[in-house]
């Protein structure tokens, strides 16, 4: 079978911290649904989710699989996300192509960092909470675990279903609940009760039906409220399940197809036409007889098998030989193969409708957030790219191999595909390539991928910190480049004004240059050599930010005048303007989260102070943890990870996010400045 109809569809991310259970759990839905015949396991590396041998070495998701089945006359699509904290960035985009959020808590480990991350994450779609491994916890420990995710995320989080008392199955307190069955904790009649009062609110007309004439009410009835509420996060359903046993696996599915919206009920994402401040909002409507719009949400690579773009449509159809534009390419391309994917398996299909998800292979061009159409009414579409943590770990490669620079550059390309929170750069002091990830995990995953899938050899080395640097003051320059050596010569004068911007403004260029001072068709030369000196930098040649500069004058020479001239002129008043407004170097921070036990507390409030680092926040998010988060200089976190494993024996969490620069210590911009001198800057 495969959707003839939007209303069928039910497009599911499995989301949560790693070890939750999301890959064991989507092996039982398979079971359950008839798809596959056994389930395989995380030990023996043969589940559907993971199939990528390096996924079946560490036995983690290391990218988002996407497998579907059928439920009771629904088809299904689930993917099943990565949750190393590392991996944010190959998780996060699955979230474009669902209405739902499916965000699994271990019974066992209770609310972990990638929990609340992934929930604020999936605000904006409709939100369900799966407890797994109940089989491994005890009643009191269940109870507790529902008060910490109402205490968390709010009064919203009300079971759907309970555990028996049992462990051994779960027990129904929406479609047709038993009031005379014991559950671990609470009571059905209960549950029942406190989630239809949250649903009928958002209707006053069934609110009155319900309230003065005490009739009860159908899941039929309440069907249209109950999308509401998902819709609007006034009602975030909890179930239970356990996917070793089976318990609560059949009822999830039901819940799924029943209860979980449809394309046309969950909250569409807003896609916009044109670029900047100009951009528009436009209405895309799942409609299979529209223009055809698809957004790309996942691109992977296969040495072997090429590039596969995994799309969402969101309007119109698509079929084998549907001619496509990718973005605003003026060339289309036919979709020679439509495929459906299993997991690693491939399965032609001769249809995608509105809601559905596909794959197509072997498209060069095809890249991440891109939008797939059949018109050029639809060139300048585009959806707002997700809010990703910014990469602060980083590492210099070097190969081992001569030659071998060019392939690294396309064997990264290529993953920056895959992995929107990988940065690559080039660091032309050092003469080296520059990666940066989230995590050390994060690098050593990347450059395993390196080495085994496009048999890369190199060397690792600490890169140089991405300081940056600023002013806190206002000066004004003025210099003129003159050259005459026969015929031809240069001249070029630029007066200009540098001003300090707020921290996070970035580069402002202005001009109040009057009456022709510097004629127009010179002004791009100028903003050139301005731009250069900011690239550049005054102090300690690093690029500088927060910064406005402002031309306010110039000379030009009707022969001797050209574009070197300006150049030259514009980027030598920039630097003496920087040197003359108090430049000082910025170093960049980080923010650093850490969940470790009690008695480890002084230890690690010890191992921030070293590292110039103070603490900004403590809670406590379980009984004998501790959650500490610390503002630390990105050049002092080399070696914390591997610290923070040897303090706790490998017992903690821990998660870093860019948070900004600040300046540096009067002795290490000191330091800079003089390093930079002594290697001769030319300024």
């Amino acid at each position: 079978m495969t959707p003839t109809s939007v209303h069928d569809i039910r497009n599911l991310a499995l989301l949560g911290h790693a070890g939750c259970g999301k890959t064991t759990l989507l092996e039982a839905l398979l079971v359950a649904s008839g798809t596959i015949g056994a389930a395989g396991s995380i030990e023996r590396g043969d589940t559907v989710g993971d199939f990528d041998p390096q996924e079946k070495a560490m036995g983690h998701s290391l990218a988002t699989s996407l497998a579907h089945l059928e439920w009771a006359g629904h088809w299904i699509n689930l993917l099943d996300t990565p949750g190393l904290p590392d991996l944010a960035g190959r998780a996060l985009p699955a979230l474009s192509a669902v209405e739902t959020a499916a965000v699994l808590v271990s019974a066992t480990a209770g609310i972990e960092s990638g929990t609340r991350r992934m929930m604020e994450a999936a605000r904006d779609k409709c939100r369900l909470v799966v407890v797994t491994k109940i089989d491994t916890a005890s009643p009191a420990s269940l109870a507790t675990l529902m008060e910490d995710l109402c205490a968390t995320f709010g009064r919203e989080c009300l079971p759907i279903n309970l555990p028996a008392a049992s462990g051994e199955r779960v027990l129904d307190c929406f479609f047709a609940p038993d009031s005379s069955l014991a559950p671990a904790f609470s009571s059905v009649s209960a549950a029942h009760d406190t989630i239809v009062d949250q649903v009928v609110e958002l209707d006053e007309a069934l609110m009155a039906s319900y309230l003065e004439q005490g009739e009860s009410l159908a899941p039929e009835q309440l069907h249209a409220p109950f999308e509401q509420a998902l819709r609007e996060g006034h009602l975030i359903p909890v179930c239970f399940v356990s996917a070793r046993t089976g318990a609560g696996v059949k009822e999830l599915l039901d819940i799924f197809g029943r209860l979980m919206p449809d394309p046309t009920e969950g909250n569409p994402p807003q896609f916009l036409k044109g670029e900047g401040a100009s951009a528009q909002a436009v209405d895309v409507a799942p409609d299979p007889e529209g223009h055809v719009i698809a957004h790309v949400f996942q691109v992977a690579n296969d040495p072997y098998r090429g590039k596969l773009g995994l799309f969402r449509i969101h309007q119109g159809t698509i079929g084998p030989n549907t001619q496509l534009y990718l973005g605003d390419s003026r060339k289309s391309f036919k979709v020679a193969h439509l495929l459906r994917l299993q997991g690693k398996n491939q399965v032609e299909t001769p249809l995608g409708v509105p809601g559905d998800i596909c794959a197509v292979a072997r498209v060069d061009d095809i890249h991440p957030n891109a939008v797939l159409h059949d018109s050029h009414d639809e060139d300048s579409y585009h959806l707002p790219a997700p809010r990703y943590p910014q990469p602060v770990f980083g590492l210099a490669l070097i190969p081992q191999k001569h030659g071998d620079e060019q392939k690294l550059a396309e064997a990264l390309t290529r993953l920056l595909d895959e992995d929107p929170c990988l940065e690559v750069g080039f660091d032309h002091q050092a003469r080296q390539t520059v990666v940066r990830g989230l995590g050390e995990l994060h690098l050593k995953i990347v450059l395993e991928q390196l080495r085994s899938r496009w048999n890369l050899q190199f060397e690792t080395a600490t890169p140089s910190v991405p300081y940056r640097e600023t002013i806190v003051g206002a000066a004004e320059a003025r210099y003129r480049h003159k050259k005459q050596s026969g015929g031809a010569g240069q001249f070029g004068e630029v007066a200009l004004r540098v001003e300090s911007l707020p921290r996070g403004s970035g580069t402002e260029l202005a001009s109040e240059v009057k009456g022709g001072a510097i004629p127009t068709n010179f002004l791009p030369a100028v903003e050139k050599g301005v731009r250069q000196a900011l690239h550049e930098g005054a102090l300690a040649g690093f690029p500088v930010q927060d910064v406005r500069v402002v031309l306010v004058d110039g000379k030009h020479h009707a022969v001797d005048s050209n574009e070197v001239s300006f150049v030259t002129a514009g980027r030598h008043a920039t630097l003496e303007a920087l040197l003359g407004a108090r430049p000082v170097v910025l170093e960049p921070l980080v923010s650093v989260t850490v969940k470790v036990a009690d008695s480890h507390f002084g230890e690690i409030s010890a191992e921030f102070a070293g590292r110039r680092g103070h603490l900004t926040t403590t809670e406590s998010p379980a009984s004998g943890w501790t959650l500490l988060t610390a503002i630390v200089p990105m050049a002092e976190m080399d070696g914390f990870e591997a610290r923070l494993k040897a303090i706790c024996a490998g017992e903690s969490e821990f998660a870093v996010s860019a948070c900004g620069y600040e300046p540096a210590p009067q002795d290490v911009q000191q330091r800079l400045a003089k390093a930079h001198a002594s290697h001769g800057n030319g300024q």
